[in-house]
């Protein structure tokens, strides 16, 4: 299929939805295979992302990845409503928020959830997501050297009162699907041991320069689906995410040497590895010629295998998305949040 765009830009075509990849979840539920960000990384206001998922949802999109931290939850509730009076069924929508850090006690998992649903004006939830692990706040915009008076270390008793809350919101009807985001194997196998009900996926970073080989088999093999944030190398990211070091998979030349074989935007190369790798990318763009792109790319015209080994051996460990307001003391260095000796990180 070829889209049809204006002399302004604007797309008009529409991909058939039955399509798109799915995943199978543990429960049997089918979740579409890409999804479409709502971060817009401190450059695109609220109103911008509930058109981008309004224009989304026509080219056939039907995942929306959304969290209460982003601070448009409200807007894309009308332009969801808007969606689902066009014609298209909830039940054909996948939607998922997630809890954010200082909402982690239980009491607050429940509200948190609550005033979700009331934004994004829903009954239910198809998932929802623990953001990070660590309880830690930092305020909208702030730079790498913000901390938390109050933020501490991972501790796995708290982590599973929240969990426990989470566990809850399933009984109550109010979300399908609960999973994790930003985890570590040593923290995700704790969590494994003692959950009543078992996450379902984990978000994570991942694109072809930061790979996360070893955790996204431990992922797989433990039964939940690999979410993939930052699957373009987010080069939009705001500037506390930013090192010296970082690099950029849609500048990198094999990348560059695909796209021009198959005549298509490296960001488009980035999009088709990740869904045939196994894990659900969930790129952001408020660009509708890239929101479309991102999903004709899915739909046809795959990758070789010599492609995707190709690309399978660009990866540089390169976490671009390292957490640093997150840490909870002085003089301590971003890995202490990923656990990379395979221990938890002590406090």
């Amino acid at each position: 299929m070829q889209a049809n765009i204006t002399g302004e830009g604007t797309v008009s075509s529409r991909i058939d939805p039955a399509l798109i990849p799915q995943r199978t979840l543990y429960t049997g539920a089918r979740m579409p295979a890409i999804g479409l960000g709502t971060f817009g990384s401190d450059h695109v206001n609220a109103c911008q992302i509930a058109e981008a998922v309004e224009a989304a949802a026509q080219f056939g999109y039907r995942h929306f990845d959304c969290a209460s931290v982003y601070g448009n939850e409200a807007e894309i509730g009308g332009a969801l409503s808007e969606v689902i009076a066009s014609g298209v069924k909830r039940e054909e929508l996948w939607v998922t928020s997630k809890v954010w850090n200082d909402k982690h006690a239980p009491e607050d998992v429940i509200a948190s959830c609550e005033k979700s649903l009331a934004d994004l004006r829903l009954s239910y939830l198809d998932l929802y997501l623990v953001h990070w692990p660590f309880p830690n706040f930092h305020p909208p915009g702030c730079d790498v050297t913000t901390r938390s008076k109050d933020s501490k270390p991972y501790i796995h008793a708290d982590y599973m009162k929240t969990w426990a809350a989470m566990e809850e919101l399933i009984k109550r009807g109010m979300v399908r699907h609960i999973g994790t985001s930003n985890m570590t194997i040593p923290k995700l196998k704790l969590v494994l041991e003692d959950a009543k009900i078992r996450p379902a996926v984990n978000e994570m970073e991942l694109h072809p320069h930061f790979q996360q080989p070893e955790l996204f088999a431990f992922v797989r093999a433990n039964g939940m689906e690999p979410i993939g944030y930052s699957p373009l190398g987010s080069p939009h990211r705001p500037e506390r995410d930013r090192t010296p070091e970082d690099t950029s998979p849609t500048e990198d030349p094999a990348i560059l040497r695909i796209s021009r074989r198959h005549g298509i935007n490296p960001a488009v190369v980035c999009i088709k590895w990740a869904v045939q790798r196994g894990q659900t990318p969930i790129p952001f763009s408020a660009n509708p010629r890239n929101i479309f792109s991102n999903l004709l790319g899915v739909t046809g015209d795959p990758l070789t295998d010599g492609e995707m080994r190709e690309i399978g051996a660009l990866d540089r460990n390169c976490r671009l998305i390292k957490g640093q307001v997150f840490l909870w003391k002085e003089r301590q260095e971003w890995e202490d949040l990923w656990d990379l000796n395979g221990e938890i990180t002590p406090a």
